[in-house]
Formats: structure tokens, C-alpha cells, sequence
């Protein structure tokens, strides 16, 4: 398998970071070099938070560079029309559809974008465009906190590594109390088309 550079953005409190260790984890256990970087804003629960990971034979900077990422995976809209000038032109986007007001919408001093403006934005960034309620799909699994591992198993289908390993990745990085769940979001993700 050759080298995927990888974003994952979403609001603090979602599961960004989590999501990122994992996909390092995967391309580690894959036997490819795998580095990655977070970056939080300054309120993290709530405020944005993205990571980039990448695989490669050999990595150098863990970050990637405007017009390179393969894979967006967003966990909320706003914070994908945020990321899209590190796409490709042939990427694929995966994106929750729930929203998350932030304080300048919440507060009237700025308006969302509409599914439209999000879809339009999206799809003149990339050639392939994902999106479904993952929050939805978690909260049928009985946890909303297994939304971005829902996202995660929509990613993997991306990508040639045997599903196996990315639940042996999940189970490092997951509690046990929960581990449960998450599986079962995985494989809910993993049938979404």
C-alpha cells in the first residue's frame, strides 16, 4: 500500500484526537512509518480541533500541506468547510451531518451555512463526498460518544488494511468499560456506502 495522508477536524469534546491515535495505531500495525499532529484551539471542549496524520513507507513532517490530504474525516460540518483547502482534488470527504452551533451562531452574530453552501463547498473540493448522521447511527448503538468511531468505520472501507486491524487498534486506545460499543460502531460504519 502506498502512502494516505489523512485529516481528521471536529469540535473539541467529539473524539478528534481519539480518532487520530487510532489511525496512527492502524498505519503502524500495517507496517508502514505513521506520524501525526494535533492542533486544539484555545477552548477545547467546543472549539475547534483537528489532526493530521499520514502513512508512508517513510514519513517526514507529520503535517500536511495545503492540496495534499487524501481523506478528510469531519465530525461536524462547519469544521470540513474549514479544512478544505488541504484536500486533493481526487480526496474523499467523510462528514457527519449533525451540527454544533458555534458561539457566534449560537450568540445571532453570524449565520450557518446551509446544507446547500456545505455540499457546494465540499464537493468543489473533492471528487467523492460522504455524508450521513453518524450522531444518529451512535445514539441507535446506545452511545452518542461512539459518533467519530461511526466515522472511522466509514474511513477504513477507504483503504486496503483488514478490519481486524483496526479493531485491534480500537482496543488499545479505547476503555474496555466501552470497548463494546465502539465495535458495534466500527462495523455500523463500515456499511455505510
Amino acid at each position: 500500500m502506498k502512502g494516505m495522508n489523512f485529516m481528521i477536524v471536529g469540535v473539541g469534546g467529539q473524539g478528534t484526537i481519539l480518532v487520530s491515535d487510532i489511525l496512527a495505531e492502524v498505519g503502524m500495525l500495517a507496517g508502514l512509518d505513521s506520524k501525526k499532529s494535533d492542533i486544539m484551539g484555545l477552548a477545547v471542549r467546543g472549539g475547534s480541533v483537528s489532526s493530521h496524520v499520514r502513512w508512508a513507507e517513510k514519513v517526514g513532517s507529520p503535517m500536511n500541506m495545503l492540496g495534499t490530504v487524501d481523506v478528510l474525516m469531519a465530525s461536524e460540518p462547519m469544521e470540513a468547510m474549514r479544512a478544505v483547502e488541504y484536500l486533493r482534488k481526487d480526496s474523499t470527504v467523510i462528514c457527519n451531518t449533525y451540527r454544533v452551533q458555534p458561539m457566534l451562531v449560537s450568540t445571532g452574530q453570524a449565520e450557518y451555512p446551509s446544507e446547500a453552501e456545505v455540499a457546494r463547498c465540499l464537493g468543489d473540493a473533492s471528487s467523492r463526498v460522504i455524508t450521513y448522521d453518524a450522531t444518529a447511527k451512535s445514539l441507535e448503538i446506545g452511545n452518542v460518544k461512539t459518533m467519530n468511531i461511526v466515522l472511522l468505520g466509514t474511513l477504513s472501507t477507504l483503504t486496503d488494511i483488514a478490519p481486524e486491524i483496526w479493531e485491534q487498534a480500537i482496543t488499545k486506545y479505547v476503555p474496555a468499560k466501552a470497548l463494546e460499543k465502539n465495535i458495534a460502531a466500527f462495523r455500523v460504519g463500515r456499511e455505510v456506502k
